[in-house]
């Protein structure tokens, strides 16, 4: 009658509700939710209208039965939160409140409050001011967050260490992606005082930095799979066009991830072992996944914590407070932006604004709340991706002040988890990474009037049948919604499919065979001409399109063209051209003179990428200025080159042997150059683990593969 899933969900819920005991902290946690209780329920039954109480002491009963009512409904909240799922945390965060009101207000003989709507209303005003007074009380709202997360981890910890007492004194990995935060930026978050948890580190000695060159795409998905799988030939960008198949394919779509992961696995990605996958694109053979985009699946017994989130006002409700204040901050700061007129800028409207306070106020501390529970329960090894920093670079610019205010709440996150490391049954080493870095610019569609769609399909004579869509819209702006709406069947068939429509312009009806098709991923693009099967050389293009190769090069706000042909790979710009195979075929000025020494080798990498495009287009870049043309609607990209976006960093424990010869420390050397490869970072982790004695059954990690024209 019932599906194995949905019998698996209701067994887990019962057993989450049956192991639920009463504990110490648990009453001092009762005795201050009174009085916060007590305080907000008097504020807000003297504001809200058409409500009826006694006086005082009517408020401290009606305070004492939300107490003794939301104590006694939990455990079958948080069973109900595991059972929906982590859509089932959005839904139960946020009737939580105004049933544990409704249940105590019919009790209560002296307070009266008619209508449901009014009693919601009542019990949001009411968490919103607890929020507030916990927020006075622990002078800062993120403080008290943290310190009822700590709590509880001391308290698990505590007891699984005399359960098994064999994990005490284990090591452990914890491994903390920032995303989209380049090495250049990073040096000077840390000579600005924002970040000074990493600064401590390193400055004395506990930690060891190095840069790592993310090459061809720079984007989160090629980051994570060579870094989680040491996988360099499955990722060509963002988003690409697969003609075998006639569909795009999209890295945060959950279908497309799952694909991809399944092409890269071998079944020992470097979360093999024991491992926790939190928030990321793919699972890196974790058996544990948690809002992992790949594998949407049951959530494990061991996330009670998270659905304790769900249903505490220091939990959800203080989230939901900060998620208003993020959307208020954002649209205010895009105000501030207009009226200074600073450029280069995007429009930042409400949606935005709604998908920042996702990102930054409740996928955020999700994943503190996952992290910090997976280590008390001792996982082996745990990688997470903290989006906060990428998603308001994107929109606000890479070192503008809103995006470097991310950067002061990440550095919190480091010291806490910290913190968390030390009251832990393992000894967790930390090690943080980013995917790739971030760079500046006026997107493409300000400087010419039109996108590069529609650029290609004036050129070709072709109808605009896209309008341009692919590069209006940036696929990653969903990532955080999708991730929050990946977990369970039931918010996947509600929400994954329409916010994936949008974030990845999913092809309703296919693409007309004689128009060319443009997928854009920030600063790189991919032309495919969906009439020419398999990869396309520049012979059979310039005999369908004639013109048109030349044509794209010179056009304003573009840096380079890349073509296969015959006998060759050439890159043309808008003064010369280059041939990156027979190295001494070329003429006028070297079009990847402007993109640094690596340039060469970098397209020669995304050329033997399955998948590329049959033209490969990179915005232009300006080293004078240090400004990019993207080819999405975003001030902050990356995916090409040009500035800090293939600048990665990864920062590892000071007792790790060396990860490369000459290596030097953060920040005191300003001439750092990134002496790593992603493969070398991804074997580095998995010799670390192996050392550890963390990887079972060892097998050798992928070579290096060749690059090929």
């Amino acid at each position: 009658m019932f599906s194995r899933s949905v019998r698996r969900r209701v067994e887990i819920s019962l057993a989450l509700v049956l192991a639920w005991r009463p504990t110490g902290a648990a009453l001092v946690s009762l005795v201050r939710s009174l009085l916060t209780s007590f305080i907000a329920l008097g504020i807000t039954l003297y504001l809200l209208p058409g409500t009826q109480s006694s006086g005082p002491a009517a408020v401290l009963q009606l305070a004492v039965l939300v107490t003794v009512v939301g104590s006694t409904l939990r455990p079958l909240l948080l069973g109900l939160t595991v059972l929906l799922g982590s859509f089932g945390l959005l839904i139960v965060g946020m009737i939580a409140q105004g049933v544990i009101l409704a249940v105590a207000i019919r009790i209560s003989p002296d307070v009266h409050i008619s209508g449901l709507s009014a009693i919601l209303g009542a019990s949001w005003l009411a968490a919103i001011i607890s929020a507030s007074v916990n927020w006075l009380l622990d002078t800062g709202s993120q403080d008290a967050f943290l310190a009822h997360v700590l709590g509880r981890v001391v308290r698990v910890t505590h007891r699984l260490g005399k359960a098994d007492p064999s994990v005490v004194g284990q090591p452990g990995l914890l491994v903390v992606q920032l995303d989209g935060v380049g090495r250049d930026l990073l040096r000077q978050a840390m000579v600005a005082g924002a970040m000074p948890t990493l600064s401590r580190w390193l400055r004395t000695g506990t930690h060891v930095g190095y840069g790592w060159h993310t090459g061809l795409p720079a984007t989160t998905p090629a980051g994570q799979a060579v870094l989680l799988y040491g996988d360099r030939r499955t990722v060509p960008a963002f988003r690409w066009y697969e003609k075998e198949t006639r569909r795009l394919v999209v890295a945060n779509r959950q279908a497309d991830a799952a694909a991809l992961e399944q092409r890269m696995s071998t079944g020992r990605g470097l979360l093999a072992d024991g491992g926790v996958s939190v928030s990321n694109l793919f699972t890196g053979d974790a058996p544990t996944q948690i809002l992992t985009m790949s594998d949407a699946r049951l959530p494990p017994r061991s996330t009670r914590g998270v659905a304790s989130f769900a249903t505490t006002s220091v939990g959800f409700v203080r989230t939901v407070v900060v998620f208003a204040g993020q959307v208020v901050a954002e649209l205010y700061q895009a105000r501030r932006q207009r009226r200074r007129d600073v450029q280069p800028r995007v429009e930042r409207g409400w949606l935005f604004a709604l998908l920042r306070g996702v990102t930054t106020a409740l996928l955020h501390d999700l994943n503190v709340t996952i992290v910090a529970e997976q280590m008390a329960r001792g996982a082996a090894v745990i990688f997470v991706d903290f989006v906060d920093y990428d998603e308001v670079a994107h929109h606000a610019g890479p070192s503008r002040p809103e995006a470097m205010r991310t950067l002061d709440g990440l550095d919190r996150v480091l010291r806490f988890f910290e913190e968390v490391a030390a009251e832990t049954n393992r000894r967790y080493e930390i090690v943080v990474l980013s995917d790739h870095g971030q760079s500046q610019g006026s997107p493409f569609a300000d400087q010419t009037g039109i996108t590069l769609q529609q650029l290609v399909d004036r050129l070709t004579g072709a109808p605009d049948e896209l309008g341009g869509a692919l590069d209006r819209d940036p696929a990653e702006r969903w990532t955080g919604a999708n991730l929050l709406l990946s977990s369970t069947a039931t918010a996947r068939a509600l929400g994954v499919r329409a916010l994936a429509r949008r974030a990845a312009e999913g092809m309703a009806t296919e693409p007309p065979v004689e128009a060319p098709l443009v997928a854009a991923s920030g600063s790189l693009a991919h032309v495919y001409f969906l009439e020419l099967t398999g990869r396309a050389v520049r012979e059979e293009i310039e005999a369908s399109r004639p013109g048109l190769i030349e044509a794209l090069a010179a056009q304003p706000g573009i840096g380079l063209v890349l073509v296969r042909e015959r006998e060759g790979l050439v890159a043309l710009g808008p003064g010369g051209w280059r041939d990156l195979v027979r190295t001494d075929r070329g003429a006028g000025a070297d079009p990847l003179a402007c993109f640094g020494e690596r340039a060469g080798h970098d397209l020669l990498e995304l050329d033997a990428r399955q998948h590329c495009g049959d033209l490969v287009v990179l915005g232009a870049y300006d080293p004078e200025t240090g400004e990019l043309a993207a080819f999405e609607e975003l001030v902050g990209s990356h995916g090409g080159l040009g500035g800090d976006q293939t600048a990665a960093f990864v920062v590892v424990p000071a007792s790790w042997p060396a990860l490369a010869e000459g290596s030097r420390r953060y920040p005191s050397d300003p001439g750092l150059r990134p002496v790593l490869t992603g493969l070398e970072v991804h074997q580095a982790l998995v010799s670390r683990l192996t050392a550890a004695g963390l990887r079972r059954d060892e097998q050798p990690e992928p070579a290096a593969q060749p690059v090929q024209a």
